[in-house]
């Protein structure tokens, strides 16, 4: 008789402890929730390895069509990217990765729906780890200065 009280309150306390923990989880998913729509949600990764918020590809380049800008931007591409991505932006840089050079290749018309300005900003400000891009945020860059560099890479791109 004693053996099954034993079972039968060893029962309780597994069932009492596992509604607790799920009561606690509860009460932190709502409010983990009711934060949550009160900030921006923060960017996460694609496939890819880039971090880029949904919104990326409607962000539109403050210096569009600035024939400043984009020899401003030519001008700290080479002093940013032309180790990598090479003069003519062809991914042939001294320092270009040889197995991702098809993917550090500016010139290619047929990404330009898949990277308007937006995308294009943050891959440079983000940058990802495989294949390496570094994230230009930590390399002293400004978002305008970013931005002047995706007016000139912008015009690397062949005509389709």
């Amino acid at each position: 008789m004693r053996t099954r009280w034993s079972l039968f309150t060893v029962a309780g306390l597994i069932f009492a402890g596992g509604f607790a923990a799920s009561a606690r989880q509860a009460t932190t998913s709502s409010t983990a929730t009711s934060t949550s729509t009160t900030q921006a949600q923060p960017a996460r990764p694609n496939p890819n390895g880039w971090v880029l918020p949904e919104n990326a590809a409607d962000e539109k380049n403050p210096f569009a069509d600035d024939p400043k800008a984009v020899a401003a931007g030519k001008e700290l591409f080479t002093k940013n990217c032309e180790r990598c991505h090479g003069s003519a932006g062809k991914g042939d840089g001294k320092d270009a990765d040889p197995d991702a050079m098809q993917d550090m290749d500016l010139t290619v018309a047929k990404r330009a729906t898949r990277n308007p300005d937006g995308v294009v900003f943050y891959k440079v400000w983000n940058g990802r780890k495989k294949p390496k891009m570094p994230a230009f945020k930590d390399e002293g860059l400004t978002k305008d200065q970013v931005w002047q560099i995706v007016s000139y890479a912008q015009t690397l791109r062949a005509k389709q």
